[in-house]
């Protein structure tokens, strides 16, 4: 294969209809015609060497070499935004108010932070952790422009941005799964994550306790990984010396934990659009470390953080 470099013009279209799910938006997103869209693909494949989309019916499909494409080419896209974003005298600059839990904050924050502040340099941060009914009267009071927070379909007040297993959790050094009544360690009654777990357990006849309450992540993390307590965390918030139980340990299915973006009245909706761009890129790079899936949590090496994201179609309307 040549070494000439791959053309960015032509991967910000292939991921324009990887994200819209057909070849006719992406025309409009990146404003060429159908025509000249289905050209660029094709000259993308013969680049590559491989085909990237297969027929599916009468729908194209991203091929398992478009899916490892579609990878590669939104990191070189981000990498392009951050090299001329550093030589821009006109680059964003200001303050802008971002709010989120501190076991989001713990996971996500430090890829977030990195990638933003690369891409504009001139932007302060200021950064408020707390529960997300905390954060949904910060935005009400306009005390911030932002937040990344648990999306709870009853209250629509926030963008959808990324989805993973929500899991019950105990420490691989005890056994304070299998006391009876089973000691609890939950968020405020508020919680619609303690909701959930408190459903499960009531349909199983389960009986339990709550031991410990907290809208602290860090000490409920302690409570599980002290063999306190049991509670339930997102994939992300996993740790080593925890231990993942499942039905077969007697713990039903709870619902996936759905992570949205909210945003508040502004002044500088340019600010809040750009970091809600690289909130919800950052969270598309963002899989389970392997040291904690492989080695300490062996039952969840398997799970796909393609559940997550924002809902990519798996199948293209047909464009050529």
């Amino acid at each position: 294969m040549a070494s000439a470099p791959l053309d960015l013009d032509q991967l910000q279209t292939f991921i324009s209809i990887a994200d819209t799910g057909s070849f006719t938006r992406a025309a409009e997103e990146v404003h060429r015609t159908q025509s000249a869209v289905s050209m660029q693909m094709r000259r993308l494949e013969e680049r590559i060497g491989k085909a990237l989309f297969e027929k599916d019916g009468r729908t194209n499909r991203l091929t398992e070499e478009g899916e490892k494409l579609l990878s590669y080419a939104r990191r070189m896209l981000r990498l392009n935004r951050e090299t001329l974003a550093a030589f821009d005298d006109n680059s964003l600059e200001g303050h802008i108010r971002i709010g989120t839990p501190d076991d989001y904050a713990d996971r996500f924050l430090p890829e977030i932070m990195a990638r933003f502040s690369r891409s504009n340099p001139r932007v302060e941060l200021s950064v408020i952790c707390e529960p997300t009914p905390g954060l949904r009267e910060h935005m009400k009071r306009g005390n911030l422009d932002i937040a990344l927070v648990t999306h709870n379909d009853e209250h629509v007040q926030s963008e959808l941005v990324r989805r993973e297993p929500l899991l019950w959790v105990t420490s691989a050094n005890h056994a304070v799964h299998e006391e009876k009544p089973l000691p609890m360690a939950f968020g405020r009654p508020n919680c619609i994550w303690r909701r959930a777990a408190c459903d499960v357990l009531d349909r199983s006849g389960r009986e339990y306790r709550v031991l410990f309450t907290s809208f602290s992540a860090t000490v409920i993390t302690a409570a599980v990984l002290s063999g306190l307590a049991v509670s339930i965390l997102p994939e992300c918030a996993l740790r080593p010396g925890m231990r993942v139980l499942d039905e077969a340990d007697g713990f039903g299915q709870l619902p996936d934990c759905m992570i949205g973006i909210m945003r508040g009245p502004t002044e500088r909706p340019d600010l809040v659009e750009a970091l809600a761009r690289h909130i919800a890129e950052s969270l598309d790079n963002i899989t389970v470390p392997e040291s904690v899936a492989a080695i300490e949590f062996p039952s969840i090496a398997a799970l796909s953080m393609t559940r997550a994201k924002r809902g990519k179609p798996a199948l293209i309307s047909p464009g050529w």
